[in-house]
């Protein structure tokens, strides 16, 4: 959930609101807490614009921030990282000394391993070479070449809390010789948290990113009091990212080009991130969240969150809505495959429209525009059908006594694709899709992103 928000929020932009008057311009203006920021947004008044008036409107200012937005695909040091993610994901690469693969996120925040990483494109390979100093990865920078021209280093300086983390799920394997089931345990990395961690990418022996990291653990728990994390790209781009952990947490995000704010993410949350961690399904410990998240100066979106009270409407729809049992003894002539797809249509469409009410229900989202100062819509759920699945339901073979699936015979049968598309909801409650407003660049500009902070999540 709290990802698809974020996505969503990129369509949102950066709002300053000033408070000063024209007396008072020697004075120095008090920074707003996101609590004053929500609510002073929260109060501006609708656009006197029509819905037609505004989709003229926001497919301008859209198309402008993807324009700037897209120019990060040029950045060297991006498509590097991008390609050394993707390698990872081509041939697994164990930091451990274990079994299993590491993303590039590991890299930064692990500490006390060690290893020359040399990736091999004959063989598609990682080579491991024993080090004692340094970790260190050799790659191409792009996807597109064989010779590895690039290298990731990092070094970090370790804390005293360990981390038990599974590395290899255990399973069941049949042994035919003592013919019986064999369980195999899971495999676990045990590792430091790092204190502090930086990071180097070369490029052609030419410094392309430089990445570092800070980190304050207490009460030996494995969720940082205070972290931060930078990445400085030499092409102007720099991502920064902060967090607090308190009564009430706070994490802040900037993406910038030649210090010109393109993203700038604050949010803030009463969640018990200790509870959490011990067990993420007790619901009392998610508590209320709120964010602004603003891009460029063009839009912001406001968001007001009970994860608490939406954990818990998750929980009560999934106890008041139960899915039909699957028909699955294929020998029984009474079975009714049309009634069972029939209900089943029923269920998944209940079940969409209940996660619809759910999330307008606890998430309040607001698009407002700075360069009017005005409250453009509200952000909304809606459950449509988007497209369906048509088949052919199996006949009763009466010679054989069971029922058969592959024969055109049957019934034509379809089952529609349920999905919760995002809407903005105007002042006069006119209601339209959001990716009318945006187009093709909205679904451009979500892909994007999300490969981005796939590229350097932590």
């Amino acid at each position: 959930m709290i990802k698809k928000l974020f996505l969503v929020s990129l369509v949102a932009s950066q709002l300053m609101v000033s408070c000063s008057s024209d007396d008072s311009k020697d004075e120095p203006t008090k920074e707003q807490t996101l609590a004053e920021q929500i609510e002073n947004l929260s109060k501006q008044p609708y656009s006197k614009l029509t819905p037609a008036e505004q989709k003229v409107k926001l497919e301008a200012e859209a198309n402008e921030m993807l324009a700037q937005l897209d120019k990060s695909k040029s950045s060297g040091a991006i498509e590097a990282i991008q390609n050394l993610g993707r390698l990872l994901g081509l041939r697994e690469v164990d930091i451990f000394n274990g079994k299993s693969d590491n993303a590039v996120e590991d890299i930064l925040n692990v500490s006390g391993v060690y290893g020359i990483y040399t990736w091999d494109n004959a063989a598609k390979n990682w080579v491991k070479t024993a080090s004692t100093t340094e970790l260190k990865f050799v790659f191409p920078a792009k996807a597109s070449q064989t010779a590895n021209n690039a290298i990731f280093s990092a070094k970090s300086t370790s804390s005293d809390i360990k981390v038990k983390n599974i590395d290899t799920y255990g399973n069941w394997t049949y042994d035919p010789v003592k013919q019986q089931y064999i369980q195999n345990p899971s495999v676990y990395d045990y590792f430091f948290l790092p204190t502090s961690a930086d990071a180097t990418l070369t490029i052609d022996n030419a410094t392309a990113a430089t990445f570092t990291q800070t980190a304050k653990y207490s009460n030996k728990k494995e969720i940082p009091d205070e972290f931060a994390y930078k990445m400085t790209l030499n092409d102007g781009y720099a991502w920064e990212m902060s967090g607090k952990k308190a009564l009430e947490s706070s994490s802040k995000a900037t993406f910038t080009f030649n210090g010109k704010t393109l993203v700038d993410f604050n949010a803030g949350s009463t969640a018990n991130i200790d509870g959490l961690l011990e067990n993420d399904e007790l619901v009392q410990y998610r508590g209320k969240a709120n964010g602004v998240i603003k891009l460029m100066d063009n839009f912001i979106i406001v968001a007001n969150m009970d994860l608490a009270t939406e954990a818990a409407d998750d929980i009560a729809l999934d106890k008041s809505i139960v899915r039909p049992a699957y028909l699955t003894d294929n020998t029984n002539p009474k079975n009714d495959y049309k009634a069972y797809y029939t209900a089943l249509n029923a269920y998944e469409k209940k079940y969409s429209e209940g996660l619809v009410a759910l999330f307008n229900k606890n998430i309040k989202l607001i698009l407002v525009s700075k360069k009017d100062g005005t409250k453009i819509a509200d952000i909304i759920k809606r459950s449509e059908a988007r497209g369906n699945y048509t088949f052919n339901l199996p006949v009763w073979n009466e010679k054989n006594k069971y029922w058969s699936w592959n024969t055109a015979q049957g019934e034509s049968f379809s089952q529609p694709y349920m999905e919760e598309i995002y809407y903005l909801k105007f002042s006069d409650n006119t209601e339209v899709e959001m990716s009318t407003y945006f187009s093709e660049g909205f679904t451009a500009l979500e892909t994007k992103f999300e490969n981005f902070v796939k590229a350097f999540k932590r």
